[in-house]
Formats: C-alpha cells, sequence, structure tokens
C-alpha cells in the first residue's frame, strides 16, 4: 500500500500544497509550526476520513477559508484508487473514490491501512479508557468491517439504554421488560466485541514486546493487561445484577464500553513509573505492533507516519527506530523531524530510496 501524491488545499496552515511521493521514504523538516504535521493528517484523512488531532472537521478549514480539499492517488495490489475529502462550511464532508461518494463513511475504513505516530499518542498512557478503547477498535475496525458496524450498533443500544433510565427517574416509573428489550441487542454486539478484543490482545501483546525489546534494547520488560466486566462473568448476568445501580445512577454501569487496558513496565504501570523516554518508547512499541498486525491481517503494508517521534529518546532508541523505518519490514514511510541533519542522514543510508521536502509555513522548498 503507497499514496503516490497529495494535492492539499485549505487545510489547517496549508494553502496550497502538492507533491509526488517516493513509494519508501518521505521526509519533511522544517521548524515547529510550519506545516509538517498538517501535511501527515491530511495523509490520515484520506485513509480515515477524520483528521487524527481534531474531529471538528469545520476547525480544519484554513482561517478565512470556506472549505479544505486533499486529494490523493493510492495504489496497491496492482490496482489504482482516486481518493477526495472536501469539508465546505455549512455543508456535510464529501468523500469519493474515484469519483464516487460514500454513502456511509464507514465503508471507507480499511480500505488503506494507515499507521500514524505522534507526540499525542502520550494520551494512551495518561488519558482515561475511552482512549485505550480507541486504540484497539481502530486496528480492528480496519480488517473486519463488520466488528465496526456492531461498535457502531452497540454504541446507539447504550445511549438508548441510557436515556431509558434516564426517562424511568425523571417519570419515576420503570418497565424491566423494556430494559430487557435492549439488553438483548446489548448482549449479542458486546459478545461479540469482547472475544474480538480478547482475541486481538492475545496475538497482539507479543508482538508488542517484540518491538519493545527491539527499541529499548531488551532493558526493559513491559506488559499490557486487557480488562473487562466480562472477564469475570456472563454479560447478561452482569446486566441484571447492575440494574438498581444503574437505575439510581440513571446510566450503564456494566458493559464493553467500560473495557481498558492495565499498562506495564517491569511490572509497575508505566504512567506512573515510566520516564519520557520509556512511556514515548512504549506508545511506539504499540503503534509498531499495530502496523505489524494490519499487515498480516490485511497481507499489505500499511502506510507509517512517524510525526516528530524522536524527542525525548536517547540516541540508542532513535537509532533503533531509524533502523526499523528503514527496514524492508516496512513499506512507505513518511516522518517529520526538526532536525534536518539527522534525516539527511537517514536518506543518504538508504540512498535513492528517499525523497526530502523543506517545509516553511505549509509550502515545501
Amino acid at each position: 500500500m503507497r499514496i503516490d501524491n497529495i494535492k492539499i488545499i485549505n487545510f489547517k496552515n496549508i494553502e496550497n500544497f502538492d507533491a509526488d511521493f517516493s513509494p519508501k521514504l518521505n521526509c519533511f523538516t522544517g521548524s515547529n509550526g510550519v506545516g509538517k504535521t498538517n501535511i501527515l493528517d491530511a495523509i490520515h484523512y484520506l485513509s480515515f476520513s477524520k483528521s487524527y488531532f481534531n474531529t471538528h472537521d469545520l476547525r480544519n478549514i484554513r482561517h478565512g477559508e470556506d472549505f479544505f480539499a486533499i486529494h490523493g492517488n493510492f495504489y496497491d495490489n496492482h490496482h489504482s484508487n482516486s481518493v477526495s475529502c472536501i469539508q465546505k462550511l455549512g455543508q456535510k464532508k464529501d468523500l469519493s473514490i474515484n469519483d464516487k461518494p460514500y454513502k456511509r463513511l464507514s465503508e471507507h475504513i480499511g480500505k488503506f491501512p494507515l499507521i500514524m505516530i505522534s507526540p499525542y499518542d502520550r494520551d494512551l498512557i495518561n488519558d482515561g479508557s475511552e482512549v485505550r478503547r480507541r486504540f484497539a477498535d481502530i486496528v480492528i475496525s480496519q480488517f473486519k468491517p463488520e466488528y465496526l458496524e456492531s461498535l457502531i450498533s452497540y454504541n446507539k443500544v447504550i445511549m438508548q439504554r441510557n436515556n431509558l433510565l434516564k426517562h424511568f427517574y425523571e417519570t419515576n416509573t420503570f418497565d424491566m421488560a423494556l430494559i430487557e428489550l435492549w439488553d438483548e441487542q446489548l448482549i449479542n454486539h458486546g459478545k461479540y466485541i469482547y472475544n474480538e478484543r480478547k482475541k486481538f490482545f492475545a496475538d497482539f501483546i507479543p508482538v508488542f514486546r517484540h518491538y519493545f525489546d527491539i527499541i529499548s534494547a531488551s532493558r526493559e520488560q513491559v506488559n499490557i493487561e486487557y480488562i473487562s466486566q466480562l472477564n469475570a462473568g456472563d454479560f447478561q448476568t452482569l446486566l441484571h445484577d447492575s440494574i438498581e445501580k444503574d437505575r439510581f445512577l440513571k446510566f450503564s454501569t456494566v458493559g464493553i464500553h467500560k473495557d481498558d487496558l492495565s499498562l506495564f513496565i517491569n511490572d509497575y504501570p508505566v504512567k506512573n513509573y515510566g520516564s519520557q523516554g520509556q512511556q514515548k518508547s512504549y506508545i511506539v512499541a504499540m503503534k509498531l505492533a499495530q502496523y505489524d498486525y494490519i499487515k498480516s491481517q490485511k497481507n499489505t503494508n500499511p502506510i507509517l507516519l512517524l510525526d516528530d517521534i524522536f524527542d525525548k529518546l536517547d540516541d540508542t532508541r532513535v537509532a533503533n527506530i531509524i533502523e526499523l523505518s528503514g527496514s524492508e519490514m516496512f513499506g512507505q514511510v513518511f516522518i517529520t523531524d526538526t532536525n534536518a541533519d539527522r534525516i539527511e542522514k537517514l536518506l543518504d543510508k538508504y540512498g535513492n530510496s528517499g525523497k526530502l521536502y523543506h517545509i516553511s509555513n505549509g509550502n515545501k522548498q
């Protein structure tokens, strides 16, 4: 999988940018805030139909303009596809493939697999459980459309069940039969999602450890534990036993929407005991394992976006990541860095397989 070219108009601080890409290494240098990350985010938009950083589409329109447009051509398995994403003020987002608009944006997910690694990924460690659930959901959804559909349906049912609990509280009424109607749908979708997540982490965790060992030169031991209320019992029983608590709190207290991950380094929580370099290595290893897993499921190399990932890492970890990114293990790679010397050395090492773009004010020089 690769993206051969892109054209970006009025996206964030980019007025007009177009470029043809190398099938291997593509490197962007320049000062902070000049638009390097926004170019990578535009590529992410074409893969996922949304920004990696800002889920409010209208906020990604360049200040003073009334639209943004991103166009790119992807190539995989001897097939070329043109993808366009256009957002206008006051209108719905328009995502199309080969000039044919999608009826549902979810149909696009997984067609052009991509992994992005960014400083914002520290949220996986520092933020709440929703971020960690999303990590698994994004991976599984890229190769199992039925998982994404089930997840969407589950979230709709949870919303309806919560609204019903609020209604019962406000009207001082209760109808268990009505609750059980929603519970039946919740159980069907929830069990499926739980089993898929459980299978995913059983396969994912050994791969994650492998990449962390490479990055850290085996200096620390790491582990991930999948936490779910369904680990402890049958979903239907859990819902039945929690109904009085749900009625009192006016929302559903059990289910896969409460799943989480416990992240450990040397048997201690990485959030509390990991240094900045260890935490960053942890996140990079998780994302590279995510890449490896999708590659094995889709039988293609996802596009890999590395946004300013070398900061806070010691020389050994930087060297190991650079060695990995340029290896045959990965396909097309995009890297941003403020350190032009480091990038030029990387490109020199891999000869004619890469391109270098120096970015200033959203434009290449």
